[in-house]
């Protein structure tokens, strides 16, 4: 994985923001342009309830900056098994917002959010562990990152019931493979598991192409670099896809090897 395509290193500054900007332009175009009560690829969401969703992650990113520039003790996390549930109810409580007046809030928390992210120090973008509301404490660099996965898929999720092209940017997609790997990591259920089996995730093209092997067992779900060979079943995703596939929007890609065991690994995932 180069520097430049790794969100953890600074190097990855200039990509990272330049499909951020990329990426929110057209979620705000499209918000603009579609019917404000128009469904979307997101169950139960509206084209108003995309933006009131971002416009609350957003704006709840601000005050954990100021706690962790302060170095007071910001609210607990929640846990990721309540997120999907908790994001859900937020968005909505947004519907009271006429559509001028969410895309006026939603522009002015994403302008803020940007001069956040331009402003943090090379050493601020890993060394400064900001508390997020529902996964602990993790490095400021994870948060203009999920600004990124946040208006990508989330633009998708429009576009899907429209006209406009359904794929992914390619280099939004390289940005965010390693956050799809770790999603999957984060949101497996396997205390049920009967026995321990492991998989193999091909990640097909971009500047994270590469295997990674996937152990399953009763205590939990790992992954890392490394050879797939021996492997149960691999499952082989473009980036675009693979994103996709871990945020629950698809269930695309290509299975070489025990179908049951792919399957298996497929459904041990909560969604977010």
């Amino acid at each position: 994985m180069s520097a430049e395509w790794n969100f953890m290193d600074p190097a990855s500054r200039t990509n990272l923001m330049r499909a951020l900007r990329a990426e929110a332009d057209w979620f705000f175009r499209l918000a603009a342009a579609t019917d404000w009560e128009a469904p979307t690829a997101c169950d139960r969401w509206q084209v108003r309830d995309q933006v009131g969703h971002m416009i609350d992650v957003t704006e709840g990113y601000f005050p954990r900056f100021d706690h962790a520039r302060a170095g007071t003790e910001a609210p607990g996390p929640l846990g990721l098994p309540i997120m999907a549930e908790g994001l859900d109810e937020h968005a909505r409580a947004f519907r009271s917002l006429g559509k001028e007046d969410a895309l006026k809030r939603v522009h002015e928390a994403y302008e803020r959010m940007l001069e956040l992210s331009d402003g943090l120090t090379d050493e601020e973008w890993t060394g400064l562990l900001v508390q997020h509301p529902y996964m602990g404490p993790l490095p400021a660099c994870c948060y203009p990152l999920f600004q990124l996965v946040d208006y990508t898929v989330h633009a998708w999720d429009i576009r899907e019931r429209t006209t406009a092209p359904g794929p992914l940017a390619g280099d939004s997609a390289d940005l965010l493979v390693p956050l799809a790997l770790t999603v999957w990591q984060n949101t497996a259920v396997t205390s049920q598991l009967a026995e321990p089996f492991a998989v193999g995730v091909r990640v097909t093209s971009g500047a994270n192409a590469g295997d990674y092997r996937f152990d399953c067992g009763p205590d939990g779900l790992t992954y890392k670099p490394a050879s797939v060979d021996g492997v149960a079943a691999v499952l082989e995703y473009d980036p675009g896809t693979l994103v996709l596939a871990s945020y629950g929007r698809l269930r695309g890609g290509t299975v070489r090897g025990d179908l049951a065991a792919a399957d298996r690994f497929r459904g041990l995932f909560f969604r977010i």
